[in-house]
């Protein structure tokens, strides 16, 4: 099969199957692209995961642009991204079609709560998966939880938690940097 028919097959796939958004979709792009394929390293995934999520955008489509240009540069990247966004532009269409139809049906509302659990879970395991791969352990959990905690609880502003975290960065390297 042709190299970029095979990146849009393996993209459409993640994108047609994958309910949940960005981060349901990182364990089956990871087990495609990485496991399956054997197109990009593990370390490669880590990092493109990394910068997905600094950049603008959503982020299955930007983890289809890196890593269908890492395969076949830029015709690549869009073939990938094509191919993530395509099934659900369809699905999102029918159902636009049809939803008023059905909107108020009890089967169609009680599918959408059960959905809501197995989306928590395919959320919850890149995260674990990332987190072990990039070797954090309870010190180095400490801080972004405490930032979520002050974030939800107290309801800081993450604009403030960015500064106070860039501030301390700069204070601890000042303190902490070896001098040569």
């Amino acid at each position: 099969m042709n190299l970029y028919l095979q990146i849009f097959c393996t993209f459409a796939k993640i994108g047609a199957f994958t309910i949940g958004g960005g981060y349901a979709m990182i364990p089956l792009i990871q087990s495609e692209v990485v496991d399956r394929k054997k197109w990009i390293s593990s370390g490669e995934f880590i990092d493109m995961i990394a910068i997905s999520q600094s950049i603008p955008g959503v982020m299955a489509v930007n983890i289809a642009i890196f890593t269908g240009y890492r395969i076949k540069k830029n015709t690549g990247s869009i073939i990938a991204s094509l191919g993530v966004i395509l099934p659900s532009f369809l699905i999102i269409l029918l159902l636009a079609v049809f939803f008023r139809s059905f909107q108020d049906n009890i089967y169609v509302i009680k599918m959408f709560k059960a959905i809501r659990p197995a989306v928590v879970a395919l959320i919850a395991v890149p995260v674990f998966t990332t987190a072990k791969s990039v070797g954090i352990n309870i010190k180095t959990v400490i801080i972004p939880v405490a930032a979520a905690f002050l974030i939800w609880y107290w309801g800081v502003s993450p604009v403030y938690i960015v500064l106070l975290a860039a501030a301390g960065g700069l204070i601890w390297k000042k303190v902490f940097s070896v001098k040569r």
